[in-house]
């Protein structure tokens, strides 16, 4: 059964950094693009973050350019937010997400594997 996993989370004052990690568990996961989303309460889900299957190809929400970035690790399955400068709108569930189905893209629509979400709040 594949499935993701997500950890780190937590609360931060704005400013300062937090790294998260998405573990993942299947025979493919390795060879897809995964995906970092973000849902702030009341508010549509909103992409932060994706990158490809190899690690060479990433893209980035215009709102976090420059301070998070995605890699990932595929001998470990694991792949990483990490979040530096945050602000007190960075404040969402994150989820972490795979595209089985190689379609690539930004939308939520593209990924069809979902991890539970791990809570990121930032304190001003």
């Amino acid at each position: 059964q594949e499935q993701l996993v997500e950890s780190g989370g937590g609360l931060v004052q704005a400013g300062g950094s937090l790294r998260l990690s998405c573990a993942a568990s299947g025979r493919t996961l390795s060879s897809v693009f995964m995906a970092w989303f973000r849902q702030s309460p009341g508010k549509d889900r909103e992409f932060v973050a994706t990158i490809a299957w190899s690690g060479g190809s990433t893209i980035y929400a215009d709102s976090v350019k420059g301070r998070f970035t995605i890699s990932r690790d595929n001998a470990k399955r694991t792949v990483y937010l990490q979040m530096n400068s945050l602000k007190p709108e960075d404040t969402a569930v994150y989820y972490c997400a795979a595209d089985r189905r190689g379609r690539v893209g930004v939308s939520g629509d593209v990924y069809d594997l979902w991890g539970q979400g791990t809570q990121v709040t930032v304190s001003s």
